[in-house]
């Protein structure tokens, strides 16, 4: 995912609010969210070149989500995929914290990337950049393509926008959030971030809902989880652009 926003603990109704954008080539191929044949208790998306995934969910309540970090300087043309950290979290038993203080030795290995993990409940964060773990209390977090709650535009609109439907201490339904995540909105030049591509760039990836002929969003995706541990999973798909979508949305309660 290229926008996380993330709102632990902060609603009456709600333990964990996620929602969050996607954003991919055209042309890489990808499957969207369903409960995987190979693991039927993981709902997530898959990308079809590599296996893993960038987001999901299973009915144990783990939960997992990556963004990779912006910065060509840094690339590595023969990592291993980013998203198989996503899907061996979730395909694992294995107590978040110590997962991710196992990745700690192998991290740099790949790309940079920040990777948000947890057990329905609690969530912790950890980015290869800088070798960063934190672990996540009741607030309202957003993570794009650097870390955690860096202020780039997309970040700051966002957690406010988030805040919005969290401070009024209402129900509300993921299409407000999917309104959040759908703003095409491009940062004024001034408050672009420098992460070492062009300017033109930098200011085409600098809206919530990028949208050009060979890279865009190509999923937004809203979790919900209530007090009583029941799951509202909601996901959009794009063609080239966000006049054509399709949703799917699955329900179910966390086992115990």
């Amino acid at each position: 995912m290229c926008l996380i926003l993330v709102a632990l603990r902060s609603h009456p109704s709600y333990k964990l609010i996620i929602a969050g954008n996607r954003d991919e080539y055209h042309d890489r191929p990808t499957a969207r969210a369903c409960f995987w044949k190979e693991a039927p208790e993981l709902l997530a998306g898959k990308d079809l070149r590599a296996g893993g995934t960038w987001f999901g969910i299973t009915k144990q309540g783990r939960i997992a989500a990556l963004t990779d970090y912006r910065d060509p300087a840094l690339n590595k043309s023969h990592a291993p995929s980013r998203g198989e950290l996503v899907r061996n979290f979730l395909l694992s038993r294995e107590n978040p914290v110590d997962y991710l203080n196992g990745l700690t030795q192998k991290a740099d290995e790949y790309n940079g990337f920040n990777l948000i993990v947890g057990e329905k409940d609690a969530l912790h964060w950890y980015s290869n950049i800088g070798n960063t773990l934190k672990n996540l209390t009741a607030g309202i977090y957003g993570l794009s393509n650097n870390l955690l709650n860096t202020p780039w535009p997309k970040v700051i609109s966002g957690r406010k926008a988030l805040s919005k439907p969290i401070s009024g201490k209402k129900k509300f339904s993921p299409e407000d959030l999917f309104t959040i995540l759908s703003d095409t909105s491009v940062a004024d030049d001034k408050d672009l971030p420098d992460t070492g591509i062009d300017v033109e760039w930098e200011r085409a990836l600098s809206s919530t809902f990028i949208s050009s002929p060979t890279y865009g969003t190509r999923s937004s995706t809203v979790l919900l989880i209530t007090s009583d541990d029941h799951v509202t999973f909601v996901e959009r798909s794009y063609g080239s652009s966000a006049d054509h979508s399709s949703i799917i949305r699955y329900e179910f309660q966390i086992a115990s």
